[in-house]
């Protein structure tokens, strides 16, 4: 087993979008893993242009929480404000960035396996195996295992878990391939690796029902968002192909 580099940080990225209800928990939760790492890491939660009291607690929170960073940028949904996170991470030479929500679905404790593997994968995601928030959501996730085996030919455990902890150098190689304002960045995110066949582990992990609020994805978005997806996918795959002939 590699030693473990005691100095490097970590920038954990949260996107919110009216978790009014949510987001101080979330914050104080995620904090402690902060807290815990050191070596000057940071909360970077990213405000998606909530029309609710989410950025006021935000900041607020953020007067006593002198590594939490708090960005506001205007509404671009979920995989535009990952992206935004992401750049925001790597322009302050984090050496590891981890991702997830800001609804309460994830538990904290359950980073820890992954931080202590850092070294040994370029990347470790989470699979939510029996997900706890709905038949609908669980529909959509097999469905879109079978849409990137189809366009892809790859098979993805779960591509789109926000609970994925990734080395800076990974995410630089990839994270500027996917389309600007893609909805499902994550989703890209994981088969770019998968596909280039780099080292990702998969690791499960809890996945609780919303903690608070309403879930601002119905079944109308979702397909909406699932449709101008598969044409994304078709024309990214064009792309490498064209990439890998040259």
């Amino acid at each position: 087993m590699k030693k473990t580099n005691n100095k490097d940080n970590l920038y954990i990225v949260i996107p919110a979008y009216n978790e009014e209800e949510n987001i101080e928990s979330v914050a104080k939760e995620w904090y402690q893993i902060i807290d815990k790492i050191g070596n000057d890491s940071k909360l970077v939660i990213i405000n998606d242009g909530s029309k609710d009291n989410t950025l006021k607690k935000l900041k607020k929170l953020a007067k006593s929480m002198e590594n939490l960073i708090v960005l506001d940028k205007e509404n671009g949904g979920h995989g535009d404000t990952v992206l935004y996170g992401y750049n925001y991470a790597l322009e302050n030479n984090a050496d590891y960035i981890f991702q997830t929500d800001s609804d309460g679905q994830t538990l904290p404790d359950e980073f820890w396996p992954f931080w202590n593997e850092r070294e040994e994968h370029s990347a470790i995601i989470g699979y939510r195996n029996g997900r706890q928030d709905g038949f609908s959501r669980k529909i959509v996730t097999k469905t879109l295992r079978i849409v990137l085996l189809l366009i892809f030919h790859c098979w993805v455990t779960d591509a789109n878990t926000p609970f994925r902890l990734m080395n800076k150098e990974i995410l630089e190689k990839y994270y500027p391939k996917i389309p600007e304002h893609f909805n499902l960045s994550n989703v890209m995110l994981t088969v770019l690796m998968v596909d280039a066949k780099e080292d990702v582990e998969f690791k499960h992990i809890t996945f609780r029902p919303r903690q608070g609020g309403v879930n601002s994805i119905n079944l109308k978005k979702i397909t909406k968002i699932g449709i101008q997806a598969i044409k994304d996918f078709r024309r990214i795959k064009k792309e490498l192909k064209v990439n890998r002939g040259k």
